[in-house]
């Protein structure tokens, strides 16, 4: 993974965060404490402001950086939770030191166990993990059989709208929408919203690369 790579998927996630403001509003109003679209849009705007710092540093170093940096600029749970995500991919990658899609999906894995074991939470409890448990399961599945990179990415975003459209049937059991039992049923979590819209990005950006 090239860190200009790294740079052109943080962008894509910035917009695509943006351009759904009002649907994460109003489904952060439904369920949620109200913040999580502006926690959003401070996180990407964050990462896009060390551009210039990043540029220099291998991959691992700057998933390291962002990781630091989204711990000390979003507010909330996310912050711990998007930061451990990095810090962990960023800890594979240097272990690893290759460029293979293998070694990507077990960054990833690591990443959604650490956001797991931070959180204390798993999958069907109505949070962002009802996306990425799927994907990562889905990713390292694929990577294992040495899938053409592009059909994994649509596999992929298949799969992260699936687990966050699954949302929308389970009671949640973390955070303020917890206290709403049976009446946050009917609703997407926010959340699992944003995380499904970030692995979008970050797959059309894949595709856009390839030949």
């Amino acid at each position: 993974m090239k860190t200009s790579f790294i740079l052109s998927a943080a962008d894509s996630i910035r917009d695509a965060i943006l351009d759904h403001e009002s649907e994460l509003e109003s489904l952060d109003r439904a369920i949620g404490d109200g913040d999580h679209y502006i926690n959003m849009k401070r996180g990407a705007a964050a990462i896009t402001e060390l551009h210039a710092e990043l540029t220099s540093l291998t991959a691992d170093a700057a998933l390291n950086k962002i990781g630091l940096k989204l711990l000390s600029t979003i507010g909330g749970a996310s912050g711990p939770l998007l930061a451990s995500f990095f810090m962990s991919m960023a800890k594979v990658l240097k272990e690893k030191n290759d460029d293979t899609t293998t070694t990507y999906a077990v960054a990833f894995v690591a990443g959604v166990e650490a956001i797991q074991q931070r959180g204390k939470a798993g999958l069907g409890e109505k949070t962002m993990l009802d996306v990425l448990i799927p994907v990562a399961q889905k990713f390292s599945a694929l990577a294992s059989t040495n899938t053409d990179i592009k059909a994994i990415c649509h596999a992929l975003m298949h799969t992260a709208e699936e687990g966050m459209l699954a949302t929308k049937a389970l009671i949640a059991t973390k955070g303020r929408a917890a206290g709403l039992g049976e009446r946050a049923i009917g609703h997407i979590d926010p959340g699992a919203k944003s995380c499904q819209l970030m692995i979008n990005a970050v797959c059309n950006q894949v595709l856009l690369s390839q030949p």
